[in-house]
């Protein structure tokens, strides 16, 4: 096994299977990644376009090739000197899968019931299906409800839909059942496939999905490590403001969120937030306080969807309903790492002694339950309080307020406008050398480009105000949307009316304020539907291509940062060019290789993504870090480090560019003025423009061809 450099994510699909992956194999070899990330590749539904609905854990998935085709495609990634890191899913699985089948069937008695995470009732699991007067039909040993079908007999009840299910779900999707894979016998069953591909030594490493969702992360990861060894293994754990990941937990780091918010804050002016919260507040109704939107909607999404869960939990621990509801609302994390039959971190007591200081006096009760209760309790809280934060936070209230959207990713908070300099230094100084990096996934609400476009916002607010004013005098439909469809229409564009009016549709959804997933209203999706087709014809491209130049730069100094910053690099696909998705699906479509630029903007964003990759590979693993700090007026617009031991490599890129070129008109000189980096010592030269530089440098002249450089000590 060998651990990653850098890796290239693929959306896998049923028309971009692994014969196709293995096809532009030398592509991604001379991009310069060391691995490629796959998504997940177990049987899923056979329409699924993302994996992450395992059926069979006992089979890769036949769309995609099979395993016959798995083996060809490592044997050709490995010939072009590329591994592969696949993505795991051991949370949950589909209900249409035999195994349930099995339990739908026999009740406790079937040989597969303890796979998943039930809430038995007089020997019989809830399936909340119902919505109408339609009576079930039996076909046989099959009972059909509409699209549903289940064995007959059966040992479960069908119930009303809003009900919820009799067992642990994803969020609150009932057709995602929970597993218990804290049960080795159904960690080795579910595994099985995952084992022999390390076995084999066709895997390098591991992403494990939602690991919020386990019952025991820590131990499920040991056990991991345990069975196939210590291979590079990082978690789609969601870390926020302060909080870092567990140092019990046996893998490399996170899947990047943490990093991608504080590499997106270096390129967000902090001096931006009062105007645009008021233009947002303005424009919306909305308060201009963040957090008791957030909260509202936590408490609005506990009782739209987790009436199930919140009951499972008052039975475990004796405690009134409403109390189990006041203190989720109030949980400000994914998690509290609290282990049963441990003492409690003393950090974990105090995240739920502050979060029960915001509720009334009956939650006393039941933060004694899960801090020192049964294991039953203290283990349902940890796994309900992850679904809370996302349908709760990610899922509403960063569709509800939103000032400047490119800080309403997952784990962000949208009113910390900013991150300086030092701050980043410091927080790069913390982190572990091979977590991922990141700053576009197939999760994000909007791509890495969309995010520079939106940054400039932050420089200009008056500007934006204005334009915002024009295109709202001309057209308007829904003030809980109408900022947001401004945001992303000019971010995203050149867009189309019905990629537009999809994100919209989404959006408004998410919202819940007007129409929600459940509670549809043609009326107004109609009307969504003209809104959108109307204000892509509004001349959104003359103010697009008025900040074009400082997104760019933007964009390529979140970019560079990225790639050379400490940890292991991603790559998601298509992004080593410009690109302009939004949230999912979108951000999901079909990639076309190679990638060839259409832009300049293109060309020198696979210039620079190339460079760094290919670097990268040279300096190896664990480079160490060194801040480095600008002299002089503009030392406030760049951001510099070095990377190896010399040390060998260093990345410049600046930031917030419209106040950097403002300051030049007032001063009437070049925008960087006297401002000069000292270089470690050594002779060096530019990756990017072939240039020769040692000592102190003028950044005038270092970034005189781009806002980025990247340099390689070459007289080592």
């Amino acid at each position: 096994m060998s651990r990653p450099v850098s890796t290239y994510r693929v959306q896998l699909t049923p028309d971009f299977g692994f014969a196709q992956v293995a096809e532009i194999a030398g592509y991604l070899r001379d991009l310069g990644v060391s691995h490629v990330y796959l998504s997940p590749i177990l049987q899923a539904t056979p329409e699924s376009r993302h994996g992450y609905d395992v059926v069979d854990h006992s089979r890769i998935r036949e769309e995609f090739g099979g395993a016959t085709g798995f083996r060809e495609m490592a044997r050709q990634l490995a010939a072009q000197d590329l591994g592969i890191v696949i993505d795991i899913v051991p949370n949950h699985m589909n209900t249409m899968n035999a195994q349930f089948w099995s339990v739908l069937k026999d009740g406790p008695a079937s040989p597969y019931a303890n796979w998943f995470d039930i809430e038995w009732v007089d020997g019989k699991v809830a399936l909340p299906v119902l919505g109408d007067d339609t009576e079930p039909v039996v076909d046989g040993d099959v009972l059909r409800y509409h699209e549903h079908a289940f064995p007959h007999p059966g040992h479960y009840r069908l119930v009303d839909w809003r009900e919820g299910p009799g067992y642990r779900r994803f969020f609150d999707v009932s057709s995602l059942i929970g597993l218990r894979v804290e049960d080795p016998s159904v960690l080795s069953a579910t595994h099985e496939v995952i084992f022999w591909l390390f076995d084999e030594g066709l895997v390098d490493g591991l992403r494990i999905d939602h690991p919020d969702g386990l019952a025991d992360p820590r131990g499920y990861l040991d056990r991991l490590r345990e069975r196939i060894g210590a291979p590079w293994t990082v978690v789609e754990k969601i870390l926020i403001g302060p909080e870092r990941l567990q140092p019990d937990w046996a893998c490399d780091g996170s899947t990047g969120y943490e990093v991608l918010n504080r590499v997106n804050g270096l390129f967000v002016d902090p001096s931006g937030k009062e105007p645009l919260v008021r233009l947002f507040s303005e424009l919306t109704g909305q308060p201009e306080e963040y957090r008791p939107v957030m909260v509202a909607a936590k408490r609005e999404v506990l009782d739209l969807f987790f009436g199930a869960e919140i009951d499972r939990l008052a039975r475990v621990t004796g405690c009134d309903p409403a109390a189990v509801s006041e203190l989720l609302a109030a949980m400000p994390l994914y998690r509290a790492y609290l282990v049963p039959g441990e003492e409690p971190p003393p950090e974990s007591v105090e995240i739920v002694e502050l979060a029960a200081a915001e509720c009334s006096p009956a939650v006393r009760p039941l933060v004694q339950e899960v801090l020192y209760g049964s294991a039953e309790a203290i283990v349902r809280f940890q796994q309900t309080c992850g679904p809370v934060m996302a349908k709760g936070v990610e899922d509403t209230a960063l569709y509800r307020w939103y000032p400047l959207s490119c800080l309403n990713e997952v784990g962000g908070e949208p009113d910390a406008f900013g991150v300086s300099v030092e701050e980043f230094h410091d927080f790069c100084g913390e982190m572990s050398p091979y977590t991922m990096t990141t700053l576009s996934t197939h999760d994000t609400k909007r791509s890495e480009d969309v995010r520079a476009r939106l940054s400039v916002l932050s420089e200009m607010p008056r500007e934006w105000a204005s334009v915002v004013g024009e295109w709202s005098s001309e057209l308007s439909f829904d003030p809980h949307l109408d900022y947001l469809a401004w945001q992303n229409l000019m971010a995203a564009w050149p867009i189309s009316a019905e990629r537009f009016a999809e994100y919209l549709l989404k959006a408004a959804r998410e919202a819940k304020t007007a129409i929600s997933w459940v509670r549809p209203d043609a009326g107004y999706e109609r009307r969504l539907r003209e809104f959108a087709q109307a204000a892509v014809r509004l001349p959104v491209e003359e103010f697009t291509e008025r900040i074009e130049p400082f997104a760019m730069s933007n964009s390529l100094g979140a970019k560079l940062v990225q790639l050379m910053m400490p940890g292991v690099p991603d790559v998601y696909q298509g992004n080593e060019t410009t690109d302009f998705s939004l949230v999912d699906p979108d951000n999901r479509r079909p990639v076309t290789y190679p990638r060839k630029p259409e832009t300049s903007w293109d060309a020198a964003k696979l210039l620079v993504t190339t460079q760094a990759l290919r670097l990268r590979r040279r300096l190896g693993g664990a480079a160490p870090y060194l801040p480095l700090r600008a002299e002089g007026e503009a030392a406030e617009h760049a951001i510099a480090f070095a990377r190896g031991e010399g040390p060998r490599a260093v990345a410049v890129a600046t930031r917030l560019p419209v106040r950097l070129a403002r300051r030049s008109a007032v001063a009437g000189h070049s925008v960087w003025g006297d401002t000069t980096l000292t270089l470690p010592s050594g002779s060096w030269r530019d990756l990017l423009t072939g240039e020769p530089h040692s000592g102190t440098v003028p950044l005038a002249r270092l970034l005189d061809q781009y806002p980025v450089s990247l340099l390689e000590r070459h007289d080592l």
